[in-house]
């Protein structure tokens, strides 16, 4: 049950960050989601690797610790990819001005 709060509460946040930059709203919730899906997924690759390379004494029997190591993993990668998108986002966009297009385009004529 709490899974799905929080399945929820990050496919909120990514929806409200479209809904404030005009960007498809629902892609993005579902987008929130994957992400940290695939979060988890990468937390599971990084651990057995981790405990193959370094020959820890990690009991794989216990779900409990190896569902917070991929709750934990799923969420920073969430949180990281969201800064992310919202950084990018922020960028101000170029603008340029009506009078540098038009000599942009009668530069370009006199040198043909």
């Amino acid at each position: 049950m709490l899974g799905l709060l929080l399945i929820f509460f990050i496919g909120k946040y990514y929806y409200e960050l479209a809904q404030d930059y005009y960007k498809h709203r629902w892609l993005y919730g579902i987008f929130g989601i994957a992400i940290y899906y695939v979060g988890t997924a990468i937390g599971g690759v990084v651990l057995g690797i981790a405990i193959e390379l370094f020959d820890l004494n990690f009991n794989l029997d216990n779900t409990f610790g190896i569902s917070i190591i991929a709750l934990v993993f799923g969420v920073a990668t969430a949180f990281i990819i969201y800064f992310l998108i919202k950084r990018q986002w922020n960028k101000p966009a170029i603008k340029i001005d009506k009078d540098e297009i038009q000599n942009i385009g009668s530069n370009i004529d006199e040198n043909n």
